[in-house]
């Protein structure tokens, strides 16, 4: 080679090698728009800093080539958001809380990302105005843009996001008054599907009229702390979902509407320091409300309302400054649930009778300031404040403890750990309580905005605090710490939290940006007790100043000396020939996710070929091993024949169950690839839907959506939730529209061949969805609507033609159906103690029965047997013994069966519902389409793809799924 060509040539093989390295495998684009973001911080991942970002950037999740997730919580990233970001056209999920010196304008190219379902800021600081083009986001789920700066009013766009399902803008610096609809302009009052309204802490201004209409299916308004004005307005009533209600400390003024009292799953109200008027309300109905302030606002005088004394569910009552007056009621002080009570500053007069059965649970009774003459509270011994009736005076503050001002109280819970002694660890580690060594914790405040109680010496729900939280977010027994538990000013329960990693000293990026995915986005769940919060993270101390960053550049002087020394070809060219080997190998390991069936034959007779499949993924063995920890005993929710059923939660968040096979009861390639092929291709929000499958390393696994609640079986038994008849009904109609869907709408149609209670589960809001189709048969059109084929099914729910005949049809599955039906209308399985239910049934049944029960008294679960004396039992017996014919000709089509059904429940009178029973009355939009047939459900005609969010309070996980039009 000659001298002058040498130099130019070690020079650029020279500056290849030292420049970081990115591969091709991610979209061109979403690598520019990744690198134009980087830009604009500091104390990015390290990861960032080379490599190829689909393949190992810390927080950075694919699809393909394509960007679909961006998790970045908790790593201390600085800086602002480049208007880059919206070039990444495909991102689904993007995080960025618990930044804190992550701010400035939120770009308005934000509105380019027409896929993102989650938008989470959380805790960041970013100021100026929310971008109205926030309303392009038509697929948005959550969002949460809470504890920031942001300023100016609600953008009126967000009312079009009809998707939305978590709505955050508390803690800002917002004002203005809340948009509501117009014919120019939409307004949050179109989100009728939204659960939650979060705008507490605010300045907001203005009345909340034309906000709230009975269509809305809100679960929290938290409105708390701001300037709204006006009267309370009466629509609010007509939200029966509403579990959760905030209004204190505003201006709002006039009367308590009387529809407050049909918030019947109402758990806490608070109406403080307003300025209402009129009478305290009657929230005699509201039968499971725990928390109530109505103090400080200027309510005509009157006597304790007799709510006081009924609502067993009680556990604060705060009515301070509301001119009660008359003698304090005995039976306040027995309610069963009690805790706190805070009356001062009223007009109670005559005799304190605090005697008897008094509640165990009551901690605090605040009755300063009122003109109580005596005080009958020997048997009470806990904190009482009687300072400034006419029984104390001053001094008697020392010689009748109740005529102190100050409030003596227990200290609040703080963790108790196991070690023998406390150690001094150094810099900012603090002892782990599960292992006694020092280490890096993950700290943050967690803020409940509407806690069930206000005990806060009683170690029991904080135990559980822990206990979830260790569990959920994957870390090792009692490694949770919990400390400064306190209510502050705005009544929100603070706890400071410590989280430990679960080996080593430290967490991970990816394990700090898991969890606070976990906590940013609602996937962990607190005890229901604790109600609605939010988590801020601190800055993660060994991430400071410790990754990513700027990065330096090489002199070119430098660069020139290197280059002179001719060893340094060699060197490049190895590099180059790493590099190549690395490519190729980056290329197979590309083709092999695309395309994971190409040894799917191997070794499986008559398998057919690969899957063609409609949606689903394909899982790792490792994938599914990490997210069930190892398959572990913990993780088993269920077992059968085939082997046993996980509950496992994927890296985005989604809870699933895991079906995997056991070695010596595997199912045959073809029974396996025709489930997955069935399910992939067939979506109906009472089908279970599958989401992906594993099939290697010898497994069979499929993936499906978690469902909660457990089985039909299940909830039949006294294990399971009380089903009363309209539950039944309701449970009846969801799992006869997924059969009927399989029937006429799937293409081609399918028939499930395994109809049983066992096969059908019920999720929190108990929606009956079928599942396990594993020996289900596509109906060809050329064997004219039956399929011969060798019996299969499950005993006591086989179709006795079929079994005859072996040809399959249908009604094959209406009869199983059929017996389903008798299963919820006794209660018993349909072989139990040698009898069969179908006969039972059959010869029982008495159309002269005057007692209603249509001769089938002794049949009946006791469960409904009031309700079993409606015409309604009637219709669902005759439908049911219709459907068990011995003849599938006189047998009804399954979307027969869903009208006679959904005339059932229209039918059904109002208040009927059973205890326990959360359902609304069915309306033309509680069916498949609205007023478009029962049949002709919206997701006949849509693809659907999966997305992860969690449900309410109690509630537990539940898949979201994304709609999309064909």
């Amino acid at each position: 080679m000659e001298p002058r060509l040498f130099l130019p040539l070690a020079l650029a093989l020279v500056l290849l090698a030292s420049a970081p390295v990115v591969f091709c495998a991610t979209d061109p684009q979403d690598v520019a728009a990744l690198q134009a973001v980087m830009r604009q911080w500091t104390n990015y991942p390290s990861t960032w800093n080379s490599g190829d970002p689909c393949g190992g950037w810390d927080g950075v999740m694919c699809t393909g080539d394509r960007v679909t997730s961006l998790r970045l919580s908790s790593v201390n990233i600085a800086g602002t958001l480049s208007t880059s970001i919206g070039q990444l056209s495909q991102l689904i999920y993007l995080d960025l809380s618990f930044n804190k010196d992550l701010g400035g304008p939120l770009p308005g190219q934000i509105g380019n990302l027409k896929q993102l379902t989650t938008l989470i800021l959380a805790g960041c600081t970013f100021s100026g105005p929310i971008p109205a083009e926030i309303g392009s986001l038509r697929e948005l789920y959550f969002l949460a843009l809470n504890s920031n700066k942001f300023t100016g009013g609600i953008p009126p766009s967000i009312g079009i996001l009809s998707k939305l399902f978590w709505l955050d803008l508390a803690d800002n610096q917002l004002t203005g008054t809340i948009p509501v609809s117009t014919s120019t302009s939409p307004g949050l009052d179109r989100l009728v599907n939204t659960k939650h309204f979060h705008f507490n802490k605010n300045q907001l201004t203005g009345t909340l009229n034309g906000l709230f209409s009975s269509n809305m299916t809100l679960l929290h308004i938290l409105f708390d702390s701001n300037k709204f004005s006006g009267s309370i307005p009466s629509e609010l009533g007509g939200i029966t979902t509403l579990e959760v209600l905030r209004l204190d400390r505003n201006g709002f003024v006039g009367e308590i509407p009387a529809t407050i009292g049909n918030l019947v799953k109402l758990n806490e109200m608070n109406l403080a320091s307003n300025s209402l008027t009129g009478s305290v309300p009657d929230l005699s109905n509201l039968t499971t409300l725990n928390v109530v302030d109505l103090s400080n606002n200027t309510f005509n005088a009157s006597v304790a309302p007799s709510w006081f004394t009924t609502l067993t569910s009680l556990t604060s009552v705060s009515i301070a400054s509301g001119k009660l007056s008359g003698q304090v009621p005995k039976g306040l002080f027995t309610l069963p649930n009690l805790q706190q009570v805070l009356l001062n500053n009223n007009q109670f007069n005559g005799t304190l009778e605090m005697t008897g059965n008094i509640s165990n649970l009551l901690q605090t009774v605040n009755l300063m300031d009122n003109q109580i003459v005596d005080a009958n509270v020997a048997s009470y011994k806990n904190a009482l404040l009687l300072a400034g009736n006419l029984l104390c005076t001053e001094q008697d503050s020392t010689s009748k403890p109740y005529c102190s001002r100050q409030l003596k109280t227990g200290t609040s819970y703080t963790t108790k750990t196991q070690c023998s002694s406390t150690r001094q660890c150094s810099g900012n580690q603090y002892q782990d309580p599960s292992s006694c060594s020092c280490a890096f914790s993950y700290n943050g405040k967690m803020v409940f905005r509407a806690p069930l109680f206000t005990d806060l010496t009683n170690s029991a729900p904080f135990q559980q605090l822990e206990l979830s939280m260790w569990t959920q977010l994957k870390l090792r027994p009692n490694s949770v710490y919990l400390s400064d538990v306190h209510l502050n000013d705005d009544s929100y329960l603070q706890v400071q939290v410590k989280l430990f990693p679960t080996s080593g000293t430290t967490f991970s990026v990816s394990e700090l940006t898991r969890i606070g995915f976990d906590l940013s986005n609602q996937t962990y769940k607190p005890p229901k007790n604790f109600g609605p919060y939010f988590f801020i993270a601190d800055s993660y101390a060994p991430l400071l100043g410790s990754v990513g960053g700027k990065k330096s550049k090489m002199g070119i002087g430098a660069i020139a000396g290197i280059a002179a020394g001719g060893g340094l070809l060699v060197i490049a060219l190895i590099f180059m020939s790493i590099f190549a080997l690395r490519q190729k190998r980056r290329a197979t390991e590309l083709r092999d996710r695309a395309d994971p069936f190409a040894s799917w034959t191997a070794g499986q007779k008559d398998s057919g070929g690969a899957p063609q499949l409609k949606g689903a993924r394909f899982f790792s063995f490792d994938e599914l091993k990490s997210c069930t920890s190892n398959f572990s005993d913990s993780h088993e929710i269920g077992s059968g024949g085939y082997g046993k059923v996980y509950k496992g939660t994927l890296v985005d968040g989604t809870r699933v169950a895991i079906k995997r096979a056991q070695p010596n009861s595997m199912q045959g390639a073809v029974e396996f690839k025709n489930e997955i092929e069935l399910l992939s291709r067939v979506h109906h929000r009472n089908l279970v839907s599958l989401i992906g499958f594993c099939f290697e390393q010898g497994e069979q696994m499929l993936v499906y959506e978690y469902i909660s609640n457990g089985t039909l079986r299940e909830n039949l038994t006294a294990r399971g939730t009380y089903l009363d008849w309209k539950k039944r009904l309701r449970v009846a109609l969801g799992s006869a529209r997924g059969l009927a869907y399989l029937h006429e709408l799937a293409d081609p149609p399918i028939i499930h061949r395994d109809v049983k209670s066992t096969n059908i589960l019920l999720d929190d809001n108990l929606k009956a969805k079928v599942a396990d189709f594993g020996l289900s048969k596509l109906v060809a059109d050329t064997e004219k609507g039956h399929v011969s084929t060798q019996v299969k099914g499950t005993l006591g729910y086989l179709d006795p033609e079929y079994y005859m005949t072996q040809q399959l049809s249908e009604k094959s599955d209406v009869y199983s159906f059929g017996v389903v039906m008798l299963e919820m209308v006794s209660g018993r399985q349909p072989i139990e103690k040698g009898r069969y239910i179908v006969r039972e049934v059959r010869q029982a049944i008495d159309p002269t029965d005057h007692d209603r029960h249509y001769g089938l008294r002794a049949i009946v679960d006791p469960a409904i047997r009031d309700a079993a004396r409606g015409p309604g039992f009637r219709r669902f017996v005759q439908l049911a013994m219709l459907c068990v014919d011995e003849s599938a000709a006189a047998r009804p089509a399954m979307s027969a069966v869903v009208k006679e059904i959904e005339a059932m429940l229209q039918d059904e009178p109002a208040g009927t519902a059973g205890p326990g029973d959360s359902s609304t009355e069915p309306s033309a939009n509680d069916f498949d389409g609205a007023g478009a047939g029962p049949l002709a459900h919206p997701y006949s005609d849509v693809e659907i793809s999966r997305g992860s969010y969690a449900a309410d309070g109690a509630s537990d996980y539940m898949p979201y799924f994304e709609v999309k039009p064909k």
